[in-house]
């Protein structure tokens, strides 16, 4: 089992993985599918992107917090809020992003629920925060 001290560099990896992983996307949506994608289409996938960056940044913010507060990684406190925007990007990037491919307007339904995973996150990144300052 990884040390606590570890779960700081594990979550900024994580979020630097996530951060490619938002490159390749924004990427392939940029120029595989440019000429496929409508102009509604080409807006909620860039959403996705967007969202996608943002909380892979906030990964990686919450792994240097992690590390300069290493009470926040000893207990579940952390590892709530990484797995918060983890579950976040695979919901709400995740489902806009098969929105924008295909189309399938179901797919928006489940969005919400990622967008509610990154205010938890969020939420709960400030509460740890002011605990810890």
């Amino acid at each position: 089992m990884l040390s606590m001290f570890m779960m700081g560099q594990v979550w900024i990896a994580v979020g630097a993985l996530l951060m490619g992983l938002g490159v390749g996307m924004g990427a392939f949506g940029a120029h595989a599918l440019k000429n496929v994608f409508t102009p509604y289409s080409q807006a909620i996938y860039q959403t996705a992107v967007q969202y996608h960056f943002y909380h892979a940044l906030g990964l990686m913010a919450l792994g240097f917090f992690m590390k300069l507060f290493p009470e926040i990684a000893s207990n579940s406190s952390g590892l709530i809020v990484a797995l918060l925007f983890v579950a976040g990007i695979i919901i709400f990037c995740g489902s806009l992003y098969a929105l924008a491919i295909t189309e399938i307007k179901l797919l928006g339904a489940i969005t919400p629920l990622g967008g509610v995973a990154f205010i938890l996150g969020h939420l709960y990144f400030a509460y740890l925060a002011y605990k810890a300052i």
